[in-house]
């Protein structure tokens, strides 16, 4: 086994794997379960502690933790080891956990659903670095598409256990459950994960804190622009110009720490290397057309094709079956043809399925877009995997974290992106249909279109058809952005990623890693 367990001991069979990877899969589904687990519980929680007007801080509080977190504990998995930073990643989830379960307020809440996220970061970033240590080349389709599987059950199963944990017990409840299974990752963790003894470096190892503090900061101003302009205040507001340009102050400061620092938090291999900028890129990409589905579809659903929110949910949940199934398939393809040519032909075909959504009659029935939810899902799963294997293989042990969460990171940062972005393309949509309404009784403003929508016998047919239509128009608007940042994403394969990814020998895994 590479990089995880020493090669001459016993877990270099699957047998000897087996608790290490249902460890890596009771983490991933810690991380993967809990933004849908809780958003179902939103109401009884704002029913019980108030804060309506921040509640959107559960969700925001942990993306930033999350995001800003990743490329720390990447560099930290590379100095100091894998099971270290898992171990310490689970413990302060469960933390989290506990702290959130007995939350008297919504701030407190928040506030532990930020320690929640540093764990979260940790579990996210190490877990899949982990996969690619403890499996070859040949063999890291398999975990990676159990890792995916996780997702796709999380997402599909996170709603239903939140609203019946919120229904039928207690919503504090959704938080509690977290500690059996964070036990039992734990235990298994401490057990069996085993990395080898490896030299001690000449010099002792230096964390790289100012870069680490000037990461976080840079990241939290970002995402807090991103994720609370258009919404908390207006784009153009002090507070977003304020916030971006803090950040594009701290992001110049970060380039100065880590370019005088001996072991910095993001070292400028990431980027001078054509592999990892390329797969950065593309990824961030995904990220940013991942919006559409997630965020739009959903409501598109019910309010223009009327489905209640379970078959709203199975609209979009098909893609979750699709994707892990292609994933784990995928190997079949980037065998014979490579890497980079696999990604390509799953991206052409996630672009295909972007471009259709708008052609869609309205209002439609819910198989059509089910339809091509299914293909987004598979073409996406021939996208990612590869790329992910790929530029993990092109690293040896003590680049691996890094180059993992460097994407990771990336592919948040773009989602992140996508939501301010497509949110404003809808919201700028809405806005000139409700200015230039050709009938009357239509709401006020933006907020009142959903529940205009949820009550369509309090208004006009003529009225509730044009607001559906306003609706089918935004969420076209904005699979057409999807759409631009899928073409993005061939344009970074295409012309900046290298034909072939210099792929390391097996033996090669834990030799020293070149400086350049």
């Amino acid at each position: 086994m590479r990089g995880a367990v020493a090669p001459e001991t016993a877990q270099d069979t699957a047998r000897a794997r087996r608790p290490v990877a249902a460890a890596l899969m009771l983490g991933m589904g810690l991380a993967a379960i809990d933004g849908t687990i809780v958003a179902t519980a939103v109401p009884q929680i704002v029913g019980d502690l108030g804060g309506f007007s921040v509640f959107s801080w559960l969700f925001s509080g942990y993306l930033l933790a999350v995001t800003v977190t990743l490329p720390v504990y990447g560099k930290l998995s590379d100095t100091f080891g894998r099971k270290p930073v898992l171990i310490a990643g689970i413990i302060l989830f469960l933390a989290g956990s506990l702290l959130c379960a007995v939350a008297w307020n919504m701030a407190a809440l928040i506030a532990f659903r930020v320690v929640q996220g540093l764990g979260g970061g940790a579990l996210q970033g190490t877990v899949q670095t982990i996969a690619a240590d403890l499996y070859p080349l040949k063999e890291r389709p398999k975990i990676q598409a159990k890792l995916s599987t996780v997702w796709a059950t999380s997402a599909v199963a996170g709603p239903a256990v939140g609203g019946l944990l919120a229904a039928y017990a207690d919503w504090r409840w959704i938080f509690l459950i977290n500690l059996p299974v964070g036990a039992v990752a734990l235990w298994l963790v401490v057990r069996h994960l085993h990395e080898p003894a490896r030299p001690r470096p000449a010099t002792r190892p230096r964390v790289d804190w100012a870069g680490a503090l000037a990461v976080f900061a840079t990241g939290a101003l970002l995402l807090t622009a991103l994720v609370q302009g258009g919404v908390a205040w207006p784009w153009l507001s002090p507070p977003s110009l304020g916030l971006l340009g803090a950040s594009a102050a701290t992001a110049v400061l970060t380039v100065l720490i880590e370019r005088r620092a001996a072991e910095p938090v993001i070292p400028g291999w990431v980027w001078r290397r054509r592999t990892i900028a390329s797969v950065n890129l593309a990824l961030g990409a995904m990220g940013l057309l991942m919006v559409a589905p997630t965020v739009f579809l959903p409501t598109y659903a019910q309010s223009v094709l009327g489905l209640g929110p379970i078959a709203a949910g199975f609209v979009l949940s098909v893609m979750t079956l699709s994707w892990p199934v292609s994933a784990a398939l995928s190997d079949r393809v980037y065998n014979r043809i490579g890497f980079r040519r696999t990604a390509i032909i799953g991206m052409s075909g996630a672009l295909l399925a972007l471009l259709c959504f708008p052609l869609l009659p309205y209002p439609g029935s819910a198989w059509q877009p089910a339809l091509l939810m299914l293909l987004l899902g598979a073409t996406l799963g021939l996208f990612q995997l590869p790329l992910i294997v790929g530029v993990q293989s092109t690293v040896g042990w003590a680049e691996r974290g890094t180059t993992t969460a460097s994407i990771l990171f990336c592919r948040q940062v773009g989602q992140s992106v996508g939501a301010a972005l497509f949110g404003a393309v809808a919201n700028s949509t809405l806005a000139s249909r409700l200015t230039d309404a050709p009938v009357g009784g239509l709401p006020g403003d933006l907020d009142g279109i959903s529940r205009a929508l949820e009550d369509p016998g309090a208004r006009t047919a003529a009225a509730t058809d044009y607001l559906r239509r306003a609706v089918d128009t935004a969420t076209d608007h904005v699979f057409v952005g999807a759409a631009a940042a899928a073409g993005l994403a061939l344009l970074v394969l295409v012309f900046v990623a290298p034909r072939r990814f210099p792929v390391l020998a097996e033996h090669e895994d834990d030799a020293p890693a070149p400086k350049n």
